[in-house]
Protein backbone atom coordinates (compact mmCIF):
# COMPACT_ATOMS: atom_id res chain seq x y z
CA UNK A 1 0.00 0.00 0.00
CA UNK A 2 1.14 3.56 -0.80
CA UNK A 3 0.66 5.48 2.38
CA UNK A 4 0.61 8.57 0.50
CA UNK A 5 -3.22 8.27 -0.03
CA UNK A 6 -3.89 6.51 2.92
CA UNK A 7 -7.05 8.29 3.69
CA UNK A 8 -6.75 11.02 1.29
CA UNK A 9 -10.02 11.73 -0.26
CA UNK A 10 -10.01 11.90 -4.09
CA UNK A 11 -13.08 13.03 -5.78
CA UNK A 12 -13.65 11.81 -9.24
CA UNK A 13 -16.41 12.65 -12.41
CA UNK A 14 -17.36 10.52 -14.00
CA UNK A 15 -16.15 7.59 -11.83
CA UNK A 16 -18.73 4.56 -12.63
CA UNK A 17 -17.28 2.70 -14.87
CA UNK A 18 -14.50 3.34 -18.05
CA UNK A 19 -10.80 5.50 -16.74
CA UNK A 20 -12.44 6.96 -13.85
CA UNK A 21 -13.14 3.75 -12.40
CA UNK A 22 -9.37 2.25 -13.23
CA UNK A 23 -8.14 5.20 -11.05
CA UNK A 24 -10.57 5.06 -8.16
CA UNK A 25 -9.79 1.38 -7.98
CA UNK A 26 -6.21 1.86 -8.26
CA UNK A 27 -6.20 5.02 -5.23
CA UNK A 28 -8.59 2.75 -3.25
CA UNK A 29 -6.20 -0.39 -2.84
CA UNK A 30 -3.86 2.56 -1.47
CA UNK A 31 -5.88 3.21 1.09
CA UNK A 32 -8.01 5.99 -0.49
CA UNK A 33 -11.43 7.44 -0.03
CA UNK A 34 -12.85 7.53 -3.12
CA UNK A 35 -16.03 10.11 -4.40
CA UNK A 36 -17.86 8.58 -6.94
CA UNK A 37 -19.60 11.69 -8.60
CA UNK A 38 -21.67 10.27 -11.90
CA UNK A 39 -25.42 10.06 -13.06
CA UNK A 40 -24.99 6.75 -13.66
CA UNK A 41 -27.77 5.05 -10.91
CA UNK A 42 -29.70 2.39 -13.20
CA UNK A 43 -27.35 0.16 -14.88
CA UNK A 44 -27.53 0.33 -18.82
CA UNK A 45 -27.46 -2.63 -21.33
CA UNK A 46 -24.25 -0.90 -23.12
CA UNK A 47 -22.92 0.83 -20.35
CA UNK A 48 -22.09 -1.92 -17.38
CA UNK A 49 -21.78 -0.25 -13.92
CA UNK A 50 -23.38 2.91 -11.72
CA UNK A 51 -22.26 4.97 -9.34
CA UNK A 52 -23.20 2.06 -6.20
CA UNK A 53 -21.42 -0.91 -7.76
CA UNK A 54 -18.37 1.29 -8.10
CA UNK A 55 -17.98 1.94 -4.57
CA UNK A 56 -18.77 -1.23 -3.94
CA UNK A 57 -16.18 -1.85 -5.93
CA UNK A 58 -14.00 0.84 -4.10
CA UNK A 59 -14.83 -0.89 -0.40
CA UNK A 60 -13.54 -4.44 -1.57
CA UNK A 61 -10.26 -3.86 -2.99
CA UNK A 62 -9.51 -1.70 0.53
CA UNK A 63 -10.80 1.79 0.26
CA UNK A 64 -13.62 3.57 1.55
CA UNK A 65 -15.99 5.19 -0.92
CA UNK A 66 -19.25 7.65 -1.39
CA UNK A 67 -21.31 7.33 -4.35
CA UNK A 68 -23.19 10.28 -5.35
CA UNK A 69 -25.59 11.12 -8.24
CA UNK A 70 -24.08 14.06 -9.75
CA UNK A 71 -24.59 16.00 -13.41
CA UNK A 72 -21.25 18.10 -13.60
CA UNK A 73 -23.69 20.75 -15.52
CA UNK A 74 -25.58 21.46 -12.80
CA UNK A 75 -23.47 24.24 -9.71
CA UNK A 76 -26.35 22.76 -7.17
CA UNK A 77 -25.70 19.11 -7.61
CA UNK A 78 -22.08 19.63 -7.58
CA UNK A 79 -21.98 21.73 -4.59
CA UNK A 80 -24.40 19.24 -2.73
CA UNK A 81 -21.67 16.58 -3.88
CA UNK A 82 -19.21 18.21 -2.30
CA UNK A 83 -20.97 19.00 0.76
CA UNK A 84 -21.71 15.67 1.39
CA UNK A 85 -17.77 14.83 0.64
CA UNK A 86 -16.54 16.97 3.53
CA UNK A 87 -19.27 15.73 5.67
CA UNK A 88 -18.08 12.39 5.08
CA UNK A 89 -14.60 12.47 5.28
CA UNK A 90 -13.78 15.65 6.25
CA UNK A 91 -12.21 17.12 3.53
CA UNK A 92 -10.76 16.76 -0.41
CA UNK A 93 -7.30 16.38 -1.15
CA UNK A 94 -7.22 15.21 -5.06
CA UNK A 95 -9.74 15.62 -7.69
CA UNK A 96 -9.85 13.96 -10.85
CA UNK A 97 -11.85 15.68 -13.93
CA UNK A 98 -12.82 12.55 -15.69
CA UNK A 99 -16.47 13.00 -16.68
CA UNK A 100 -16.35 14.07 -20.91
CA UNK A 101 -18.97 14.17 -23.57
CA UNK A 102 -17.79 13.21 -27.53
CA UNK A 103 -19.38 13.96 -30.51
CA UNK A 104 -17.37 13.55 -33.63
CA UNK A 105 -19.81 14.66 -36.25
CA UNK A 106 -18.72 18.00 -38.59
CA UNK A 107 -20.48 21.67 -38.45
CA UNK A 108 -23.46 20.84 -40.49
CA UNK A 109 -24.50 17.35 -39.11
CA UNK A 110 -24.07 18.54 -35.24
CA UNK A 111 -27.30 19.46 -33.52
CA UNK A 112 -26.94 22.25 -31.06
CA UNK A 113 -27.81 20.54 -28.48
CA UNK A 114 -25.15 18.15 -28.87
CA UNK A 115 -22.61 21.16 -29.34
CA UNK A 116 -23.62 22.63 -25.90
CA UNK A 117 -23.81 18.95 -23.96
CA UNK A 118 -19.77 18.94 -24.69
CA UNK A 119 -19.02 22.28 -23.62
CA UNK A 120 -21.43 21.91 -20.56
CA UNK A 121 -19.46 19.13 -19.24
CA UNK A 122 -16.24 19.14 -20.37
CA UNK A 123 -15.01 22.61 -19.91
CA UNK A 124 -17.66 24.47 -18.05
CA UNK A 125 -18.02 20.82 -15.81
CA UNK A 126 -14.25 20.69 -15.31
CA UNK A 127 -14.13 24.92 -14.57
CA UNK A 128 -17.14 23.97 -11.75
CA UNK A 129 -15.90 21.30 -10.09
CA UNK A 130 -12.34 22.71 -9.60
CA UNK A 131 -14.01 25.86 -8.24
CA UNK A 132 -16.04 23.96 -6.19
CA UNK A 133 -13.22 22.00 -4.81
CA UNK A 134 -10.75 24.50 -4.34
CA UNK A 135 -11.80 25.69 -1.10
CA UNK A 136 -11.03 22.40 0.84
CA UNK A 137 -7.72 21.62 -1.70
CA UNK A 138 -6.39 24.77 -0.23
CA UNK A 139 -6.22 22.83 3.20
CA UNK A 140 -4.77 19.70 1.65
CA UNK A 141 -0.94 19.14 2.24
CA UNK A 142 -0.34 17.94 -1.30
CA UNK A 143 -3.27 18.90 -3.39
CA UNK A 144 -3.85 17.45 -6.60
CA UNK A 145 -6.24 18.29 -9.85
CA UNK A 146 -5.95 15.67 -12.64
CA UNK A 147 -8.03 16.55 -15.88
CA UNK A 148 -8.12 13.80 -18.62
CA UNK A 149 -7.62 15.94 -21.28
CA UNK A 150 -4.93 16.57 -23.99
CA UNK A 151 -1.97 18.51 -24.71
CA UNK A 152 -2.97 21.89 -26.61
CA UNK A 153 -1.76 20.99 -30.37
CA UNK A 154 -3.30 23.55 -33.03
CA UNK A 155 -2.33 21.39 -35.66
CA UNK A 156 -5.61 22.29 -37.68
CA UNK A 157 -6.22 18.68 -38.44
CA UNK A 158 -6.98 18.25 -34.92
CA UNK A 159 -10.10 21.08 -35.78
CA UNK A 160 -11.59 20.13 -39.02
CA UNK A 161 -13.00 17.09 -38.60
CA UNK A 162 -14.40 17.68 -35.52
CA UNK A 163 -14.23 21.16 -34.31
CA UNK A 164 -16.61 21.47 -31.68
CA UNK A 165 -15.24 18.71 -29.64
CA UNK A 166 -11.99 19.74 -30.01
CA UNK A 167 -13.20 22.51 -28.58
CA UNK A 168 -14.60 21.50 -25.62
CA UNK A 169 -11.88 19.20 -24.89
CA UNK A 170 -9.16 21.68 -25.03
CA UNK A 171 -11.69 24.02 -22.92
CA UNK A 172 -10.30 21.30 -20.14
CA UNK A 173 -6.21 21.82 -21.40
CA UNK A 174 -6.61 25.38 -21.41
CA UNK A 175 -8.16 24.64 -17.49
CA UNK A 176 -5.24 23.00 -16.87
CA UNK A 177 -2.86 26.22 -18.49
CA UNK A 178 -4.94 28.61 -16.32
CA UNK A 179 -5.84 26.97 -13.38
CA UNK A 180 -1.62 25.86 -12.51
CA UNK A 181 -0.68 29.50 -12.92
CA UNK A 182 -3.74 30.79 -11.13
CA UNK A 183 -3.17 28.10 -7.60
CA UNK A 184 1.01 28.31 -8.06
CA UNK A 185 1.55 30.15 -5.39
CA UNK A 186 -1.18 27.98 -2.87
CA UNK A 187 0.65 24.78 -3.95
CA UNK A 188 -1.96 23.28 -5.72
CA UNK A 189 -0.84 20.76 -8.86
CA UNK A 190 -2.85 20.88 -11.73
CA UNK A 191 -1.97 18.26 -14.48
CA UNK A 192 -3.50 16.81 -17.83
CA UNK A 193 -3.00 12.83 -18.37
CA UNK A 194 -3.72 11.72 -22.03
CA UNK A 195 -3.18 8.22 -23.38
CA UNK A 196 -0.61 7.40 -25.94
CA UNK A 197 -3.33 5.49 -27.63
CA UNK A 198 -6.81 4.39 -27.60
CA UNK A 199 -8.18 3.31 -24.23
CA UNK A 200 -10.55 0.37 -24.13
CA UNK A 201 -13.67 2.17 -22.60
CA UNK A 202 -17.60 2.55 -23.33
CA UNK A 203 -16.46 5.46 -25.70
CA UNK A 204 -14.74 3.77 -27.59
CA UNK A 205 -16.90 0.62 -28.18
CA UNK A 206 -20.23 2.31 -28.45
CA UNK A 207 -19.50 5.33 -30.63
CA UNK A 208 -15.85 5.44 -31.83
CA UNK A 209 -15.00 1.80 -33.96
CA UNK A 210 -16.56 -1.01 -31.88
CA UNK A 211 -14.76 -4.34 -31.21
CA UNK A 212 -11.93 -3.85 -33.51
CA UNK A 213 -11.01 -0.70 -32.16
CA UNK A 214 -11.00 -1.99 -29.11
CA UNK A 215 -8.82 -4.67 -29.96
CA UNK A 216 -6.13 -1.91 -31.43
CA UNK A 217 -6.20 -0.50 -27.11
CA UNK A 218 -4.94 -0.61 -24.11
CA UNK A 219 -6.79 -1.37 -21.04
CA UNK A 220 -7.85 1.53 -18.77
CA UNK A 221 -5.23 0.55 -16.07
CA UNK A 222 -2.49 2.13 -18.17
CA UNK A 223 -4.30 5.51 -17.22
CA UNK A 224 -4.89 4.45 -13.56
CA UNK A 225 -1.18 3.59 -13.35
CA UNK A 226 0.42 6.68 -14.48
CA UNK A 227 -2.45 8.94 -12.25
CA UNK A 228 -1.15 6.83 -9.32
CA UNK A 229 2.33 7.95 -9.99
CA UNK A 230 1.64 11.73 -10.89
CA UNK A 231 -0.13 11.91 -7.83
CA UNK A 232 2.29 11.03 -5.60
CA UNK A 233 4.46 13.75 -6.72
CA UNK A 234 5.19 17.16 -5.02
CA UNK A 235 2.11 19.03 -5.57
CA UNK A 236 4.07 22.35 -5.60
CA UNK A 237 6.65 21.41 -8.18
CA UNK A 238 4.82 19.05 -10.29
CA UNK A 239 2.21 21.56 -11.92
CA UNK A 240 1.70 22.93 -15.72
CA UNK A 241 2.37 19.42 -17.17
CA UNK A 242 0.59 17.48 -19.63
CA UNK A 243 1.27 14.18 -19.19
CA UNK A 244 0.84 11.25 -21.55
CA UNK A 245 0.52 7.52 -20.08
CA UNK A 246 3.14 5.70 -21.29
CA UNK A 247 6.24 8.46 -20.67
CA UNK A 248 4.82 8.72 -17.20
CA UNK A 249 5.50 5.25 -16.93
CA UNK A 250 8.74 4.73 -18.76
CA UNK A 251 9.89 7.45 -16.90
CA UNK A 252 8.66 5.72 -13.54
CA UNK A 253 10.84 2.80 -14.51
CA UNK A 254 8.03 0.41 -16.30
CA UNK A 255 9.52 -0.62 -19.29
CA UNK A 256 7.16 -3.67 -20.16
CA UNK A 257 3.81 -1.91 -21.44
CA UNK A 258 2.60 -5.46 -23.08
CA UNK A 259 0.83 -5.72 -19.62
CA UNK A 260 -1.79 -2.82 -20.65
CA UNK A 261 -2.65 -4.06 -24.32
CA UNK A 262 -5.95 -5.50 -25.05
CA UNK A 263 -4.68 -8.10 -28.05
CA UNK A 264 -0.86 -8.82 -28.04
CA UNK A 265 -1.43 -9.14 -32.03
CA UNK A 266 -2.49 -5.68 -32.91
CA UNK A 267 -0.77 -2.96 -33.94
CA UNK A 268 -1.65 -0.63 -31.05
CA UNK A 269 -4.01 2.46 -32.81
CA UNK A 270 -2.59 6.51 -31.65
CA UNK A 271 -4.94 8.20 -29.70
CA UNK A 272 -6.81 11.94 -31.14
CA UNK A 273 -4.35 14.76 -30.54
CA UNK A 274 -1.22 12.46 -30.29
Amino acid sequence: MCSQFKNKTVFITGGSRGIGKAIGLKLAAAGANIVIAAKTTEPHPKLPGTIYTAAEEMKTVGGKALAVKVDIRSEEMVLAAVEKTVEQFGGIDILINNASAINLSPTQHLPMKRYDLMHSVNTRGTYLCTKSCLPYLKKSKNPHILNLSPPLNLDPKWFGGHVAYTMAKYGMSMCVLGHAEEFREEGIAVNALWPQTTIDTAAVRNLLGGEALAQQSRTPQIIADAAFYILQRDSKTCTGNFFIDEKVLLQEGIQNLDQYAVNLDNDLMPDFFI
